[in-house]
Order: C-alpha cells, then structure tokens, then sequence
C-alpha cells in the first residue's frame, strides 16, 4: 500500500480534480481506483493478509463444526460455566470497548465540541462495528441465529435483564448504523440520504445516550443472577452495574485512542490533514476523559470492597489478583494519563490507553469466567473456542480495514462534490 501511494497512485485527497471529475463507478471505488491485477498484487504483497488468510482456514471449518456439532463440539460449557470466552471477550469485553460511539457522539452533537469532529465518524464506526460482532459471538455461542426473532417477539420476558440487554443492544445497533451512514452516503453519492439522517441527528444521538447508558449499566446486572458464584471481590449487588458503566467510558475513550493511533500509523495514505493535524491534540482531550472514568471507577471498587464488608478476602491468592488487575488496569494507566495530560505527551496518552484496553478486558474475562465459581474448579477455555474467538476478531479486523479504505471516515467529505476525497484518476491507475 505505501509503494502504491508514493507512486501516486492512492491517497486521501482533494476530490477527483483537475479535468479528471468523470464519475467513478462502484468497482473504482470498491478497487480504490486500481486496476483488478494492481489490487490483488497490494493485497498480496501485504504480510497481514497471508496472516488473515492463516486464521481463517483454520478458523472457518472450526466454526462450521461448531454448529453442525454443537457447542460441546467447540467449548468446555456446561451447567458450572455457562458463560465462555465467547460471551467473557465477545460480549462483555467488545460491548464496553465499543463505548466510544455514544461518548463522541453525545460531545459532539449534543454539547457543541466540534473540535472532536475529525474523530467523531471513527468513533462512530468502531461503536458499530463493536456491537455488530457482539452480537455475532452472541450468535455463536447460543446457535440457531435464525430463531432470533422468539426470545426478541414471541417468547417475551420483559422481567428479566438479559430481555433488557438484547433490546437495548438491538435498539443501539440501528441508532449507529443510521449514525454511520452518512459516511456511507457520502460514499455512493446519495446527498439525499445523507441530509434525511443529518436532520435527525440530534434525536439519533439522544436516543444512543439513553440505550447506551442503560445496556452498559444492564450488562453487570446480569451477574445478579449468580451471587454466590462471583467472587466477592468482583461482584458488589449494589455496585455491579456502576462499576460496568463507569468501565465502558474510560474502555470507549481509550479504544478511540488506540484506534486512531493505529489509523495514524498503518493509514496515513487515507487520512487527511484535519485528522493528523489536530489528533495529538484530541488525544490529550480523551485522556482527560479517560482519567476522570478511571478515577471515578477507582473510587468506586473500593466502596464496593468496603460496603460489603471484603476486606479480609485481601490477605488471600484471590486478594492479590484483584490487586494485581486493579493496579495493573487502573492506577497504572491512571497515572501514565495524569502524566500525559500535565505535560502534553500524545504518545504516552497512547501508552496508557494501550494499558487501559488491556486491563478493562482482563477485568471482564475475570468477572465472567476467571472469579466465576471460584469455589470449585477453574475453567479453560478448550482451544477450538480460542480459535473460533480469533477467527471472529480477524473478520472484525477486515471488515474494520475494509470501510476505513473507502469510506470517508479519516478525511473529510468536501460539500457539493460527488466523489469521496480521493487523488486517484484513471490514467494513473490503469482503470
């Protein structure tokens, strides 16, 4: 890809310009205005691919094993651990790395910061997709995905929070897809569609306020259906789901941070110079939200500890874990944050969020499968359930590349022009 962009042949642009304003055809836009030979010679000039191509060969059979054969194919699940890594990374973990979309969103539409708006489509997009493949591990792990519909419009259960949860999260996932489809839009050159969704933007944004708050918060209910399993250092009935929503704003906020740094370095070709010129800035801006969360979180996991009374629990193996997770992937990036801010340092804002990222996925695999059941035995996940997990994160993983490459989610869209930003022209590309 860079040998394609410093022979000017990709990048991100001023609009098709300079006598070469003819109206780009889909397969243009889907090759990046490569010929099909020059596109699969980048794709397969590019090592990440032949690692993707890897995972997937292993991976696919593994999946369809699991659905001709049954979870007890691909899983060790059973009555004890009902919930696997699909649901402890899939759901609990995706689901709050996925915050960032309502946190931008609300910033930017509803309190006027349109200094965030050079990342406002990414965060919009990573909440997205996040959920879409949340869903799609949820899929996995209970099967038959056609029977959607009976738990959702046939066989209710308004009393119970896992009812609430799909709701909420199936409510969202349209709320971000009409939220991300402007960017879409603006792609296949649909201004009607684009101003249609921009007039209801506001409204869109409250509604994800609402659901997101709701759902994030909803999700450490569910452990209120196991009190006894949970360690009591992971589990506070008062707190639960406080310390599930508290977690989601710094996850969000620091997964923007990684994600935009990643853009930034493997995606320079593609962003514009809006999205670089001002993203040192923003990212100290998302430290600072990121420090407040962890704080307030901090805070609020040792008044779990001490209004229920946990403090002996400490002394033991189990103590010394949870103090390893909670210095590990709190006070330490908490600290590398404050430092960031106070001294204006991106790169250590990145460092921090990139340790952030990791401890809000520890916090989680630990709450739903690591301190679950404590008391018996310690469940591991078998190795067809890895691999269908990495299976499914690889396909996040392209379809994450796939719309970044095209879609005008790092530059801007320029009004009253009908191509995406895109210095690509037919003659340079033998198109």
């Amino acid at each position: 890809m860079r040998a394609a962009v410093a022979n000017g042949k990709l990048g991100p642009g001023e609009a098709v310009q300079a006598g070469e304003a003819a109206r780009w055809t889909l397969r243009e836009k889907l090759l990046l205005g490569l010929s099909g030979r020059q596109y699969l010679a980048l794709v397969f000039r590019n090592p990440v691919n032949w690692v993707l191509a890897c995972i997937f060969a292993v991976g696919v059979p593994v999946i369809v094993g699991r659905f001709v054969f049954g979870l007890g194919w691909a899983t060790h699940g059973s009555y004890d651990y009902p919930w696997g890594l699909f649901l402890a990374w899939g759901l609990f973990t995706m689901v709050p790395l996925s915050a960032s979309g309502f946190m931008l969103g609300t910033t930017v539409e509803v309190f006027g910061r349109t200094d965030f708006k050079p990342i406002e489509r990414l965060a919009l997009l990573n909440g997205l997709l996040g959920y879409f493949f949340a869903v799609v591990y949820l899929q996995v792990d209970l099967g038959q995905p056609w029977r959607l519909i009976y738990p959702m419009f046939v066989s209710l259960g308004p009393a119970a929070v896992l009812f609430l949860v799909a709701w909420h999260v199936a409510t969202y996932l349209s709320v971000q897809i009409a939220e991300v489809s402007p960017a879409f839009f603006e792609w296949i050159g649909w201004q009607r569609g684009k101003q249609v969704v921009r007039s209801m933007i506001l409204g869109l944004t409250i509604a994800g306020i609402i659901l997101s708050t709701l759902h994030q918060g909803a999700l450490g209910a569910l452990f209120t259906y196991a009190p006894g399993k949970v360690h009591p250092l992971w589990y506070s009935a008062p707190f639960q789901w406080f310390h599930f929503f508290i977690s989601s704003i710094f996850a969000g906020l620091s997964m923007l941070i990684v994600v935009s740094s990643l853009c930034k370095r493997f995606m320079t070709w593609r962003c514009d110079e809006r999205f670089l010129g001002s993203l040192d800035r923003l990212t100290i801006g998302l430290a600072k939200g990121s420090s407040l969360a962890l704080a307030t979180y901090l805070v609020v996991k040792i008044i779990g500890v001490a209004h229920d009374g946990d403090w002996l629990y400490l002394a033991t193996g189990w103590g010394q874990y949870f103090l390893f997770e909670l210095f590990v992937g709190v006070i330490v990036p908490l600290a590398l944050f404050t430092r960031a801010i106070r001294h204006d340092r991106a790169g250590l804002a990145r460092v921090a969020a990139w340790i952030a990222v990791a401890g809000i996925a520890l916090n989680r695999i630990n709450t739903a499968l690591v301190a679950f059941n404590w008391k018996l035995y310690q469940e591991v996940p078998h190795w067809r359930e890895v691999v269908i997990v990495a299976t499914i994160y690889a396909l996040y993983f392209v379809v994450y590349r796939f719309i970044l490459y095209r879609w005008p989610i790092l530059y801007e869209w320029r009004e009253g022009q009908e191509e995406p930003c895109m210095t690509l022209s037919r003659s340079s590309t033998g198109g």
